[in-house]
């Protein structure tokens, strides 16, 4: 599937099917057992991925790719950094713009789009948290390129890590119909990664930092610096 079709599919999927639930879980609202391993995930991802950074960002723009209901951007923003905060939903963007606090509303410039759109400038840095992970390897190495060219730091993203159980939970979802069921994440290996990006005449380097594991939520962490 290209790039430009799952697009499309995950705007449709967050954008019309599950912001309500994003929105709860991204929130202190309480959740099932199974949501609750999936919320502790991610904000051990978020916090891993933050500590990539400098604490003070003052004087720094950074992009928040797939920023959802805005958490990573709100502690982008009380760091100092100008954030430019994109995602392809706009109910998602919407919950977000609500949830800054009022005092940091000056530092996040809010965009509905493409994460990838050559028209938001350049950066200091890119933070892609869980936004990459509906995309194959070749779209992946496309996405790097693309942001690697504007962007003069750090490159931090997640992927889907390719374990025997994700990989045995994404060759049963082929077997559903495609109409109503969730983007299906697509399991990586770090290996395949870098070669993939030697593939598309990426420069820079690629390295595998910690995976999290939670429940339901297994996540890699990767940077990228060109």
């Amino acid at each position: 599937m290209s790039y430009d079709r799952t697009l499309t599919r995950v705007e449709t999927y967050f954008d019309r099917t599950a912001t309500r639930t994003w929105e709860r879980l991204t929130s202190d609202a309480p959740v099932s057992k199974i949501r609750e391993t999936v919320r502790r995930g991610r904000d051990a991802m978020r916090a891993q991925m933050l500590s990539r950074l400098s604490g003070d960002l003052s004087g720094s723009r950074v992009l928040d790719a797939g920023c959802g209901a805005g958490q990573m951007t709100a502690e982008l923003a009380a760091r100092g950094a100008e954030v430019v905060a994109i995602d392809i939903s706009p109910s998602l963007v919407d919950i977000a713009r609500k949830r800054l606090p009022p005092n940091l509303a000056a530092k996040v410039d809010f965009r509905t789009g493409d994460m990838l759109d050559d028209a938001l400038g350049r950066f200091d840095h890119v933070m892609a948290m869980d936004s990459l992970i509906y995309y194959t390897q070749a779209d992946i190495a496309a996405a790097l390129r693309n942001l690697g060219q504007r962007t003069s730091g750090a490159i931090v993203f997640t992927v889907a890590p390719r374990t025997a159980l994700l990989m045995a939970m994404w060759r049963m979802g082929q077997l559903f119909p495609r109409t109503d069921r969730s983007p299906t994440m697509v399991p990586q290996a770090p290996a395949r990664l870098k070669k993939a990006l030697r593939t598309a005449g990426c420069p820079g380097t690629l390295n595998a930092l910690e995976r999290v594991t939670s429940g339901f939520y297994i996540s890699q962490a990767m940077e990228y610096r060109a």
